[in-house]
């Protein structure tokens, strides 16, 4: 018995000899003085110590054992928990978790810094006029150059929002925000803490530097199911109305509700009287869009599972069009009589207003995606059309030939239902990703000009909701962007 035991410490030391991982260990301290005479055993001790810089690192010569995590910090091993339900569980999530908040504290203190970094090499202010006097930019590229190289230089700052309950403001959290046409005004969608949803508008033109102050104006409509689609509407004049798409609750069925932006205390000019509020029994809605096409006067469409409805608010008359998936996302053209739709099932097509539901021929375009269409947003000329997906794909579509002519790389999805804004004028593209990070790309050649993080930490209940004006605060206003996280807001202007 002694014998087999004394075979097994030996056979445990030997084991430990011809194992790199101990052997490098054990000989580290007695190797120390002689490393430091030696350069090239300095750089040999280099290349086979453990990496102190993550265990998860792929090129760490820490050995990556099963079911246990390696803590450079530490620098020992800990057992990864397969569950929650200990009081403080160690778990891929939270490794994961903990490296991309250190990677959002220092993205914030770089952007705190006062020397900004240009997404394109060799990009400033004074070899752009340079370039503009010798005549090698024409008009057209010197403003959309200036707009990026501004863009790379907006410097967050928070915006003070008043209301008439202070309380409120403190304990609601932001979900969604949407500008209107002008950028004079932020309609919100806010979660209470006890439950459920309430609604505001926000008046942009107090948004001036340096003070950056805005009212929210509120109403007493109240609801506890969610919002899963919202959308400016023109119905009596421009952006007259607040589109609401609402999910059934038990047996409440679902509906599209039209609400007057007048309903919120002085949002709204004086003289004009409070309108009414319009409800339609859709159900199950995931998208829709208000027409302002001439064809589809006083419309709006709806996206339901495996079919499109277009309501005319006037008449109450429906036209329905089956579809083989959900319709997640669309936009109506202005030029041409047409219905952009994005599905589930990643396909993009259009609808032919023209021709009735029962008849045949209405798909006038077909494009496909490989992943489900969260977003559709068709260009200024209607010659082109942008699209995101759950894969953080966003591609740029030729209508004309129906072909992909533009990529932008970058962004983040994995299941959510995100949105995707295009602003032509300033030529940039913005959209949030599901790491929480707001991203630009130049519009012309999908180049990445700046990544923002959140200035909370990331959290998939908590994706920044943002709008892009090309005049924040009214007609002189300057180009920003707004965004709104938690119970904050803030607003990133070029001035």
């Amino acid at each position: 018995m002694h014998k087999s035991r004394g075979q097994s410490r030996r056979h445990g030391r030997r084991s430990h000899r011809h194992n790199p991982w101990f052997r490098q260990h054990g000989s580290k301290e007695r190797n120390n003085t002689r490393v430091q005479q030696s350069p090239q055993g300095s750089s040999h001790s280099d290349d086979e110590a453990p990496s102190t810089s993550s265990s998860t690192a792929g090129s760490s010569s820490v050995p990556d054992l099963p079911g246990y995590y390696f803590d450079p910090e530490k620098k020992r091993y800990f057992r990864l928990l397969p569950g929650h339900n200990n009081c403080n569980p160690l778990t891929k999530e939270s490794i994961r978790q903990k490296e991309m908040e250190s990677k959002r504290l220092q993205l914030l203190e770089e952007e705190d810094k006062q020397g900004k970094k240009t997404a394109r090499l060799g990009f400033n202010a004074s070899s752009l006029l340079q370039k503009s006097k010798l005549g090698f930019l024409n008009v057209t590229s010197y403003c959309r150059l200036a707009h990026e190289l501004r863009v790379s230089c907006m410097q967050r700052k928070k915006v003070q929002v008043q209301s008439s309950d202070p309380s409120a403001l403190a304990s609601d959290r932001f979900n969604l925000i949407l500008a209107d046409t002008n950028s004079d005004r932020l309609f919100t969608v806010n979660d209470v803490k006890v439950g459920g949803s309430k609604y505001g508008i926000i008046n942009l033109r107090g948004l001036k530097t340096p003070t950056l102050r805005v009212h929210m104006h509120e109403n007493l409509y109240f609801t506890n199911r969610k919002v899963n689609a919202v959308s400016w509407a023109s119905l009596n004049h421009l952006d007259s109305h607040i589109l609401l798409c609402l999910m059934g609750i038990a047996e409440t069925p679902g509906c599209a509700t039209l609400l007057p932006a007048s309903l919120f205390v002085s949002s709204h000019p004086a003289g004009d009287r409070p309108g009414m509020l319009c409800s339609f029994r859709i159900p199950g809605a995931w998208s829709c869009a208000w027409s302002l096409n001439i064809q589809a006067n006083n419309c709006f469409s709806t996206g339901l599972s495996r079919r499109v409805l277009v309501t005319s608010v006037v008449t109450g008359h429906r036209q329905s069009f089956g579809t083989s998936s959900d319709v997640l996302a669309q936009q109506f053209a202005v030029m041409a009589p047409l219905l952009f739709n994005g599905c589930r099932s990643g396909e993009i097509f259009a609808i032919d207003l023209r021709c009735r539901n029962q008849g045949k021929g209405w798909k006038a375009t077909r494009l496909l995606h490989d992943s489900a269409v969260t977003s559709v947003q068709i260009l200024q000329e209607e010659q082109c059309l942008m699209a995101s997906d759950m894969a953080g794909t966003i591609k740029l579509w030729d209508l004309r030939t129906t072909k992909c002519i533009r990529q932008y790389e970058g962004h983040v999805n994995e299941y959510a239902h995100l949105p995707l804004h295009v602003h032509e004028e300033e030529g940039i593209v913005v959209a949030v990703g599901q790491d929480c990070y707001t991203r630009i790309w130049s519009l012309h050649d999908a180049q990445l000009l700046r990544t923002i993080p959140s200035p909370h930490p990331t959290s998939k209940a908590d994706i920044p909701s943002v709008a892009f004006s090309s005049r924040l605060g009214g007609f002189r206003g300057a180009p920003g962007l707004l965004m709104a996280i938690q119970q904050d807001l803030y607003c990133f202007s070029y001035s």
